[in-house]
């Protein structure tokens, strides 16, 4: 055996031993791994920017959310299908270094190709027969890649289902939130809807659910983050947006809100906060220069104004506001950097168009020839008794 095939062997044992690890790492390991040189790390650095600035060219929003949807699932196809020519191509290097005798129709010319053709047949356990290893040490690396090939077949498998598991959950909470905080969802409409009705103890129980909710948000999304990548059913919602949310409202609450204690807020504030800060860190999405920019002094005083005017007061004063930036500047630069970079848009503090909820909406609705749920128009909502966004700013006849 000469150098050159010493130096085959080494190469292919190396790059073997760099895709198990490193599947290893992201389907297995249940921990955040920090370390920056990984194929992982590597492929979604070179592919999520390219896909990202390809889907923002599209004019159209469904369209363009639609293509960033894609991605996600799609990446996670692509990587399982790169670990597995990482592999063949390593094991047909072993064979062709090794000199593996191979019984091989005679027509068959022996060069790297009918190597790379018979280690794909034995890692995909194809079962062909046509090429096969005569001595031992080619026998020896088919059981070897054989048998990695049926590991990678059940991680994948096992993988999966826990995968969508954690997106079912995760998207369960954001779907309740559209009823509660409105579509998007604004920290100012969170607080309305629950003082309206003199619901602000339901507001602590909602953010004890939140505060667990962010903690496997943290907890999943660490050990596996493609699930960032994963975007909501639907466009006008996002796990980014609902987590901004639910960290507005908190701040306010604990700002001091009448009627509501500050305990629970500052908890789900500190796991929110963690989870964001650590999701930052996984994207290497350093936080920017905090400005005023998403709560003018402006969009506050209107905040204020339409809270008082369903029945939450919102503490006032230069001390008030002080400690409501100091809030601020806590989570804001990190949901704001890791929105840039994943192109998820964040909600205002307070949404001025006058747009109804998902629940309230839906493909029926568009033409009125066509309605035939309970609540055919926003004026019928509006004659309901339904109080929403929408139905306060429609100008309808009595």
């Amino acid at each position: 055996m000469g150098v050159k095939s010493i130096l085959v062997i080494v190469a292919s044992l190396a790059l073997i031993f760099v895709v198990l690890w490193d599947a290893f790492e992201t389907i297995v390991l249940p921990r955040r791994v920090t370390r920056r040189v990984r194929i992982t790390s590597g492929y979604y650095r070179m592919t999520w920017r390219p896909w990202r600035d390809l889907a923002l060219l599209v004019r159209k929003k469904k369209r363009r959310e639609t293509l960033l949807s894609i991605y996600g699932p799609l990446s996670l196809i692509v990587l399982i299908a790169l670990w597995a020519v990482g592999l063949i191509f390593a094991f047909a290097m072993l064979h062709w270094a090794a000199g593996t005798t191979l019984n091989a129709p005679a027509s068959d010319a022996r060069d790297f190709a009918t190597d790379l053709y018979m280690s794909g047949t034995t890692f995909f356990t194809l079962g062909f027969g046509d090429v096969t290893p005569t001595d031992n040490t080619g026998r020896l690396l088919a059981v070897l890649e054989a048998g990695m090939g049926f590991g990678v077949l059940a991680i994948v498998i096992g993988y999966l289902p826990v995968l969508y598991q954690a997106f079912s959950r995760r998207e369960s909470n954001i779907s309740l939130l559209d009823a509660r905080a409105g579509t998007p969802p604004t920290a100012s409409e969170l607080l309305r809807r629950h003082g309206r009705g003199g619901s602000i103890n339901e507001l602590i129980e909602l953010l004890k659910d939140w505060e667990r909710w962010a903690g496997d948000l943290m907890e999943s999304h660490l050990s596996y983050p493609v699930l960032c990548f994963f975007r909501s059913q639907h466009d006008n919602q996002s796990w980014l947006a609902s987590l901004t949310t639910i960290l507005d409202g908190c701040a306010l609450v604990m700002v001091g809100v009448d009627g509501a204690t500050t305990w629970q807020a500052q908890l789900t504030f500190a796991m929110a906060r963690h989870a964001v800060v650590d999701l930052a860190q996984v994207f290497n999405s350093s936080p920017g220069q905090w400005t005023d920019v998403r709560l003018p002094a402006e969009t506050l005083a209107r905040l204020r104004a339409g809270l008082a005017a369903d029945g939450v007061a919102l503490k006032d004063g230069k001390e008030s506001e002080e400690k409501l930036a100091s809030l601020r500047k806590m989570y804001e630069p990190y949901v704001m950097s890791l929105a840039g970079h994943l192109s998820m848009p964040l909600p205002p503090w307070v949404d001025a168009r006058s747009a109804a909820d998902n629940w309230q909406t839906s493909a029926f609705e568009r033409n009125p020839q066509t309605l035939k749920t309970t609540f055919a128009s926003v004026c019928e909502q509006k004659r309901a008794g339904i109080d929403t966004p929408a139905t306060r700013a429609a100008d309808c006849p009595d």
